[in-house]
């Protein structure tokens, strides 16, 4: 799976993310503090790995920034993103399943090596929920990106 991932710090928790999904087998694209020369304002670094995956040149992304706060809006101001800030695995799963979520908000502050595993066990093992309701909710998110959704 391609996964593009942005830092607005070169945090230690950013490094092994990538190392991480790397030791998975998944291609990282590397934005802001991951990628030497980048732009590492969290609005900007954030978006740009948030458009890749609604451009489809990325399957999912991971954004971080101190509180993964930041990361989280900006990456959701992108139609076609669903950003969760996720702070555990139960978070990162229900994320996956019931909001159908395509990118991965982190806080470099609260998340320690053993946590990231576990979060990302869980992201990539959480399958979008098949329930009527939640592909409901989900569409209805679809169309307040396209401005489409009812008052």
């Amino acid at each position: 799976m391609r996964i593009s991932v942005s830092s607005d710090m070169d945090e230690p928790v950013a490094r092994l993310l990538v190392e991480e999904l790397r030791r998975r087998g998944h291609e990282v694209l590397a934005h802001g503090a991951l990628d030497p020369g980048a732009d590492t304002q969290w609005a900007v670094c954030s978006e740009r790995a948030a458009r890749e995956v609604a451009d489809g040149k990325a399957d999912q992304a991971v954004v971080c920034c101190w509180t993964g706060t930041g990361a989280s809006i900006a990456a959701n101001k992108v139609p076609g993103v669903r950003a969760a800030l996720c702070t555990d695995a139960y978070s990162a799963d229900g994320a996956r399943r019931w909001n159908d979520a395509n990118v991965l908000a982190l806080s470099l502050r609260l998340t320690s090596g053993p946590l990231l595993a576990e979060i990302l066990d869980a992201w990539f093992a959480g399958e979008p929920s098949a329930d009527a309701e939640d592909r409901g909710n989900v569409a209805h998110v679809e169309r307040l990106d396209a401005g489409r959704a009812a008052p």
